[in-house]
């Protein structure tokens, strides 16, 4: 392909990223977050990228975790929706497969299963997210059912914050949830990445690293690198024309972007049909062999514009780092109204991929 737009994932940051969660995690052990294609950084080169430090990983989609297992990873894997019907929750047995268990479905599917090969499940309590889970008071007979079960084996009890990020933090899940994880006796699964970097108490045994693993922030308003990560995904395209405005010459669609002076303005081969989200506003950043510029115009379908007034060096061929160590993946996305995980997740398949290190 010659199209000239790359994205590149940095294994070593990767590594470094889940190191520096180690240091700061109180937790016993670390189950890294792979769903969604290793938020979109690919999860075969992640897992095995962190084969020798994760204590386990979790995902979403079976497939994911069957793909693992057939390329040799043993660490314990962790379903976090669980099994989607009788077939999955049999397959779980077969791949030595964990899970939640969110539902009184979810259990009839595992009743079917066999003492031979008992499913590890985690009980999921809803604290208050209100998406999925038992209620705490409905958590002690659930725990006694799946105890019933030969194909089940209960080892833990997990619940997810719906604050952690934010100031109103995480206690009134946490005073929802901590009884009964208490009267249990289970290992505890709370804290996922905003949680483990803030709020200590809710450590537990099993702590869930997503987002920081991938050197980006949890928390509005400061970066990865702010916390000491690494970003660990970089996308960028080439200048493939340069154009010369006036003022009053407009760029792009709608006119978004009027020229109020003498302009140069680099036309790069990316657009949202690649993943670069279509409202980024004027002033997203990017950079240019390191230097600061700015998008300006409407993104389109395959290319997008920015402005290389001040970099007399930038042209056609030059590359822009549209997010990146240079350009921040949370200044991108607050541009855009969104949070970095979304753009992370959003690169389409037609953008070229290497991983490195």
């Amino acid at each position: 392909m010659t199209r000239p737009i790359r994205l590149e994932i940095s294994l070593p940051a990767i590594r470094h990223n889940f190191l520096f969660t180690r240091q700061h995690s109180q937790a016993r052990s670390l189950f890294a977050v792979i769903k969604a294609n290793a938020y979109g950084h690919g999860v075969l080169d992640t897992a095995k990228a962190l084969a020798d430090l994760a204590d386990g990983f979790a995902l979403l989609n079976i497939e994911d975790a069957v793909l693992l297992r057939e390329a040799g990873i043993d660490r314990p894997i962790a379903l976090l929706e669980g099994p989607f019907d009788a077939a999955e929750a049999a397959a779980m047995a077969d791949y030595r497969l964990g899970g939640a268990v969110h539902s009184q479905q979810q259990m009839d599917w595992l009743a079917k299963g066999s003492a031979d090969r008992p499913v590890e499940v985690w009980l999921k309590v809803n604290s208050g997210m209100n998406r999925l889970g038992f209620r705490p008071e409905d958590a002690a007979a659930a725990q006694a059912r799946l105890r019933t079960l030969p194909g089940a084996r209960l080892t833990a009890i997990m619940t997810h914050f719906a604050t952690a990020d934010e100031d109103y933090g995480v206690a009134e899940q946490w005073r929802r949830f901590e009884p009964t994880a208490a009267a249990s006796g289970l290992k505890v699964c709370a804290a996922n990445s905003a949680a483990l970097l803030r709020h200590p108490h809710t450590h537990g045994d099993i702590g869930r690293p997503g987002i920081v693993l991938y050197g980006a922030s949890p928390f509005e308003n400061e970066t990865g690198s702010d916390l000491g990560l690494q970003p660990a995904m970089t996308l960028s395209a080439d200048i493939i024309a340069v154009q010369q405005l006036q003022p009053g010459d407009a760029i792009g669609y709608g006119r978004r972007f009027v020229a109020d002076r003498p302009m140069r303005i680099g036309v790069v081969a990316c657009g949202y049909a690649d993943g670069y989200p279509r409202v980024a506003a004027n002033g997203a950043p990017a950079a240019i062999d390191g230097q600061p510029c700015q998008l300006v115009g409407r993104v389109s379908m395959d290319m997008l514009t920015v402005d290389i007034s001040h970099l007399p060096q930038a042209g056609v061929g030059s590359r822009v780092e549209l997010w990146g160590p240079n350009a921040p993946i949370e200044k991108v996305a607050a541009a855009a109204g969104t949070i970095s995980y979304e753009l992370m997740s959003a690169v389409m398949p037609r953008v070229p991929r290497v991983a490195l290190g």
